[in-house]
């Protein structure tokens, strides 16, 4: 069932799917809970629609497409041609959890996935608890994006024969020992999946940007990166309702498409002590789209709000979110 309250919403779309390479279960290796432990942050994201790009040339049109909308809706707003939501206006996004495990340890509880649900309700309703750290220079632009989460439903998996998964969008399929999307165009999907290790990194997370196709449109992440101190979901999220990553995933100049993110030369890690100096400005490290740790990212911009309504205006591709 799907709840919301709100006047006006926004639209635009992007995309992204996933190549398919099944790995034989009986080939991959066990993933030791040291290496867990020492996993960098890393979202795939960026890394799954470079590859539907190259699988699938004519999405590049799509996204062109999807970001004019974007930036004649933003600047109508601007103009006062549209209005954006109210202040006061919220949407509510029911999610349905698929948690596919092979151990118990791996089957969330209710509660766990009750704790991710009140961390993303913070993040996205300005109540994030570490933004007494915030600098004047950011105050400003910091925006309370107004949506809520509801657990709509949990469906669990056991699959005693996968070890770990690829970011293939495998796990989004029953026929590849996973689970099949639950009505999309009404649900934030969220695979919850053992361990995600590649080419040499531990995957924390990936989500689908929006114009993708319906069968694998959600949010994919590990189980030891789901619960109430974690951010990795707030930042797929944030890539799921169409915001890239706060470098533009480029050097000084690759843009964001948000003007109110500053330009940086790349990701930051660990806690960085502001102001961190890059292209020319301070870098906003703290921001929910960077890679720093989770007890130091702690906002979403105007900009990246004005992005986020954009998707349920009439006509966006997650506008049926907002009937």
């Amino acid at each position: 069932m799907k709840r919301i309250f709100l006047t006006m919403a926004i639209a635009a779309g992007i995309l992204v799917g996933c190549q398919t390479n099944e790995q034989n279960p009986s080939t991959e290796p066990e993933v030791s809970a040291s290496t867990l432990q020492k996993a960098e942050k890393q979202c795939f994201a960026n890394d799954v629609l470079e590859a539907n790009m190259a699988k699938d040339p004519s999405l590049k049109g799509k996204m062109e497409n999807i970001e004019n909308f974007t930036a004649n809706y933003i600047q109508k707003v601007k103009n006062g041609e549209v209005a954006a939501r109210l202040v006061d206006g919220k949407i509510q996004i029911p999610v349905v959890y698929h948690v596919i495990y092979r151990q118990a340890s791996e089957n969330l509880s209710l509660s766990v996935l009750q704790d991710q649900i009140d961390a993303l309700n913070e993040d996205f309703n300005l109540q994030n608890p570490n933004r007494s750290a915030m600098p004047a220079e950011f105050a400003g632009v910091e925006a309370n994006v107004n949506i809520d989460f509801v657990i709509e439903d949990v469906i669990r998996v056991e699959n005693s024969k996968k070890r770990s998964w690829r970011p293939d969008d495998s796990m989004k399929l029953t026929s590849s020992g996973g689970s099949d999307v639950v009505n999309p165009q009404e649900f934030l999907n969220i695979w919850i999946v053992n361990v995600m290790p590649y080419r040499g990194r531990q995957i924390l997370g990936y989500a689908q940007f929006p114009g993708g196709s319906w069968s694998t449109d959600g949010v994919v992440l590990a189980h030891k990166f789901v619960g109430r101190n974690q951010r990795t979901a707030t930042h797929e999220v944030g890539h799921w309702l169409n915001l890239r990553h706060i470098w533009g995933d480029g050097g000084c100049g690759a843009s964001d498409y948000v003007a109110d993110t500053p330009d940086a030369d790349g990701n930051s890690r660990g806690c960085p002590t502001y102001p961190v100096i890059e292209c020319g400005s301070a870098n906003m490290t703290m921001n929910f789209m960077d890679y720093s740790d989770d007890s130091c990212i702690y906002m979403f911009t105007e900009g990246q709000k004005a992005r986020m309504d954009a998707v349920f205006a009439p006509g966006g591709f997650r506008a049926t979110m907002a009937d």
